[in-house]
């Protein structure tokens, strides 16, 4: 299983190419950042340094999205970076929750993002894509051996049936061992209907990480307000599935949308930090489904149990009072133990 940590692109960017140096020190194979352009810095510049300092570890955004950037600059950015550095970095792209909403924008149509991942994808590569209308264009500055894999963010069923068709990967922000088989059975099923080889779409789960010394009651508690934000983060998605299905559908499992009832609203000032004041609707039950806390051995137990679900990265969202930490941690113990 391969490990990658998530950080917002807070200043001093310093810190955040520091904490990517720390990851790939101990074991992190992938380095990722929020892109939302008016709350965080500009993460393309940030993964520049991240690359120029690190060896291996490969950069991408968690995620990006087709309205905040042309299709031909993105690609452009991506290609220079592997251009630059080897291909080292990995295209997440979705809707763009927070990007869109807080520039006052709606969150972009699949029917975009079909579109924006081929354009991306190709003209990364190396290949001609056409821009609309007709504009047809190729980098011509791009090396033989170009590739950028792009990786679609998915809950919906339309979604999860698109990842399966059209993407490299499909990343799911959340670690809820029933919700992971059920989606990552729709997005393989999706593949093998599209004709395509359902190992082709490299699967990665996304979710906070904390651990504790042991699993006394005040460790949890601690553990869980450091990462009850995630809940209130993917309720946003979780509110549009119920806007669009209802709150009971056979499309999208109670398992996802019970929890949210008690939603009243969100402030994106903020989006992804602990202690946000929105998101204390979120449940207990909901942080330890939905994230991985407690001592090492209960992340071993669930990291194992999402290997066999089908799940080849486990990705750490380290945003809370512990970030060195569980770096330190997995790299010494959990990583060592899943792979060993």
């Amino acid at each position: 299983m391969d490990f990658g940590l998530v950080l917002q692109a807070d200043p001093p960017a310093s810190r955040v190419i520091s904490l990517m140096k720390r990851a790939e020190r101990n074991g992190f194979t992938y380095g990722w950042t929020f892109d939302s352009a008016v709350l965080w810095q500009e993460p393309f510049v940030i993964y520049s340094q991240i690359l120029a300092n690190t060896t291996t570890l490969k950069v991408g955004p968690m995620v990006t999205n087709p309205g905040t950037r042309t299709w031909e600059v993105t690609a452009s950015t991506f290609a220079t970076l592997n251009d630059m550095f080897g291909n080292r970095t990995v295209c997440g792209i979705g809707r763009g929750d927070s990007a869109m909403r807080v520039a006052g924008r709606k969150p972009n149509t699949l029917a975009r993002i079909s579109e924006a991942m081929k354009v991306i994808r190709d003209l990364g590569s190396g290949r001609e894509a056409d821009l609309g209308g007709g504009t047809v264009v190729r980098f011509p500055w791009i090396k033989e051996g170009a590739e950028l894999p792009v990786w679609m963010a998915a809950y919906g069923p339309k979604a999860l049936k698109m990842t399966g068709e059209e993407a490299d990967g499909f990343i799911l922000q959340l670690a809820d061992l029933y919700l992971t088989e059920y989606m990552v059975k729709a997005v393989k099923d999706a593949a093998v209907a599209a004709g395509r080889d359902p190992a082709e779409v490299t699967v990665c789960v996304a979710a906070p990480a904390y651990v504790t010394e042991d699993d006394s009651p005040e460790a949890l508690a601690h553990a869980r307000e450091q990462c009850r934000w995630f809940g209130g983060m993917v309720g946003n998605h979780v509110a549009d599935l119920v806007s669009k299905y209802g709150e009971h559908s056979a499309a999208v499992p109670d398992e996802l949308t019970d929890y949210i009832k008690a939603r009243e609203g969100y402030d994106y000032s903020h989006h992804g930090r602990s202690g946000n004041p929105d998101t204390q609707f979120v449940p207990d039950e909901i942080v330890d489904r939905f994230c991985l806390i407690g001592p090492v051995e209960k992340h071993v137990e669930k990291l194992e149990a999402l290997r066999a679900l089908g799940v080849d990265q486990f990705a750490v969202y380290d945003m809370h009072d512990a970030q060195e930490s569980v770096i330190e941690t997995y790299g010494s113990q959990v990583i060592p133990a899943v792979n060993g």
